[in-house]
């Protein structure tokens, strides 16, 4: 594994489209190689112009999205239907428009009553041992990725692939989250973060900061580790890190 490589973008709507069409990119390659792709995805305003620019470009063909396998990085523990849910925003930005196989969408599961705990079991065995093509990630200005957060005893995880989240900084407080041991087993990480609101975790996460500070800093691809920025989201690196 190399360092992680850094892309910068004017803006986040530059930055959208050019994830978009790396993304487009990487699933047409796999698939041309006879692999059914597998992507986790991430939530989050970015992630939002980023789906909607990938289903733009659904109707060139390039990538079949019936045959792309569909899971979530974290999940707010709510009902159903509940607009604070990843996988709902997910759903109305492209996946309801793109053909996908819903035997290939493996949503984190909604608040149906069952156990918090119970349900991130759930998960977790449905993960299992496998591997993923690629692994999209936010950022928050704290530096936390996915729902795992500074200080909080998920980040000491080292078996389970999906832990639960009962009391989360950032409402709503219940959530479900994948873990260190799984997010690592990507063979791509990408990190998408715009805005200078994120610039300081941004910096801490690529200049080694503890992971108890800044767990993005313990989120590596087991081939590639991007970081696909906007200005605003690169304003405090160091000049050294920025793409020359």
């Amino acid at each position: 594994m190399t360092g992680p490589e850094i892309l910068i973008e004017t803006d986040a709507s530059a930055l959208a489209e050019v994830v978009a069409d790396q993304l487009v990119s990487t699933l047409s390659a796999l698939q041309s190689q006879g692999t059914t792709p597998s992507i986790v995805l991430t939530g989050g305003t970015i992630a939002e112009k980023i789906h909607e620019e990938v289903a733009r470009r659904a109707s060139d063909g390039r990538v079949d999205w019936s045959n792309v396998e569909i899971w979530w990085g974290d999940e707010r523990y709510v009902p159903a239907g509940d607009p604070d849910r990843n996988e709902g925003q997910a759903r109305v930005a492209f996946l309801d428009g793109v053909g996908v196989d819903e035997t290939k969408v493996h949503p984190m599961p909604a608040d149906d009553g069952t156990d918090l705990d119970a349900a991130a079991a759930r998960f977790a065995a449905e993960v299992g041992t496998r591997t993923f093509d690629l692994v999209m990630l936010g950022l928050g200005p704290d530096g936390h990725v996915a729902s795992l957060f500074p200080g909080k005893p998920t980040l000491a995880e080292t078996e389970r692939t999906a832990v639960a989240e009962h009391d989360s900084p950032k409402p709503p407080p219940r959530r479900i989250t994948m873990t260190f041991p799984v997010l690592n087993r990507g063979r791509e990480v990408w990190f998408l973060v715009s805005g200078s609101g994120k610039a300081d975790a941004v910096a801490r996460a690529l200049t080694g900061s503890p992971v108890e500070q800044t767990p993005a800093s313990g989120v590596h691809g087991s081939e590639q580790t991007l970081w696909m920025l906007d200005e605003g989201a690169a304003s405090a690196l160091p000049d050294e890190l920025r793409p020359s």
